[in-house]
């Protein structure tokens, strides 16, 4: 099956799997998992940051970031689409008592910093307090401007405000303006970094910030569930991708701008754009969007249909892959 669903389909390789037998383990609930700590270490200093935590999901992650963060009553400001917002179950407004305010991203996937200033509540007893902003990078495969990263830690930093990052894809981010991902990640006061996705683990997420931020995060990842035993097996694919498996994102991109090409001149398809690893297409044919699916899947391509259908690359999903998608769906249409 050639999945384009998502790169968080993707199966942990021969060498991963080596390393996650192999690895020195500890009870990382006490702190004594080698492995554990060596991921962090090693998330920590990548993104710039002096301390790190690791998180069996980005989900979890991000919500360990808003509980340090903010307290009952507290707000944060974020993007009406955004990850932190709408994919995450509320679960900052449900565990934790914090008021979300969401604002529509603008089209290059930042949130305007002067819309933001706009949304910043008066320090007044009948509003909730705004103490954080929240962004995401890479927005449906938007890598966000440089300039803007620098532009929204000032005006955090002028108004008061956490600034966090949710960087699920933030390594494409960075393979894209070919910097280093600290260049990105430093300017946070805090990071949530994904390894399931195109880094292509089978599980979890770090959370990256100052010491006594990690320190607070910690004992929400304690009373959530998110603590761990023997988590130094699944830590070990974490290392293995950060040494591994963050140059060979440019592998993504270019397949996905290849397919965004080869499918831009078949009739019945309308490509609406294509950053980094992800296409999005609309589907204009005779059949509905679900037959279009259906007969994709029957050919041994999974696709999510809706009225825009994202195709995602990912490390297992070759040039010939792509070929025999484009060939597949010229056959159908």
């Amino acid at each position: 099956m050639i999945d384009l669903r998502s790169d968080t389909v993707t199966k942990p390789c021969a060498q991963m799997r080596q390393v996650m037998a192999a690895a020195e383990v500890g009870d990382d609930v006490f702190g004594d998992d080698p492995t554990v700590n060596a991921l962090q270490q090693k998330a920590a200093e990548l993104t710039g940051h002096e301390a790190a935590l690791f998180a069996p999901s980005g989900t979890q992650s991000n919500l360990l970031a808003l509980l340090a963060h903010c307290q009952r009553g507290d707000e944060y400001i974020v993007g009406q689409d955004a990850h932190t917002y709408k994919y995450e179950g509320g679960g900052a407004a449900v565990l934790g008592s914090i008021q979300p305010q969401p604002i529509e991203f603008e089209k290059d996937g930042s949130l305007s910093l002067e819309l933001v200033k706009r949304k910043i509540k008066p320090n007044d007893h009948h509003y909730a307090r705004t103490r954080l902003l929240s962004i995401e990078n890479t927005v449906s495969g938007k890598p966000l401007p440089m300039a803007y990263l620098s532009d929204a830690r000032k005006f955090c930093d002028e108004h008061g405000l956490g600034l966090h990052l949710d960087g699920a894809r933030v390594f494409n981010a960075a393979v894209y303006h070919q910097v280093a991902v600290k260049d990105i990640t430093s300017k946070m006061d805090s990071v949530s970094i994904c390894l399931s996705k195109g880094l292509g683990t089978p599980l979890g997420s770090v959370l990256c910030g100052s010491k006594e931020f990690i320190h607070e995060a910690h004992k929400w990842r304690k009373m959530l569930g998110g603590g761990m035993r023997q988590a130094g097996i699944v830590a070990a694919a974490g290392l293995y991708a950060l040494e591994n498996n963050i140059s060979r994102l440019v592998e993504d991109h270019e397949n996905a701008a290849w397919l965004a090409n080869e499918l831009a001149s078949i009739e019945g398809l309308k490509v609406i754009n294509q950053f980094t690893n992800m296409v999005f297409v609309e589907y204009l044919g005779e059949l509905t969007a679900a037959d279009f699916a259906n007969r994709l899947f029957e050919q041994g391509i999974n696709i999510c249909a809706g009225e825009q259908i994202r195709l995602v690359l990912h490390k297992d999903i070759s040039r010939q892959d792509c070929q025999t998608v484009v060939d597949t769906i010229k056959r159908i249409l």
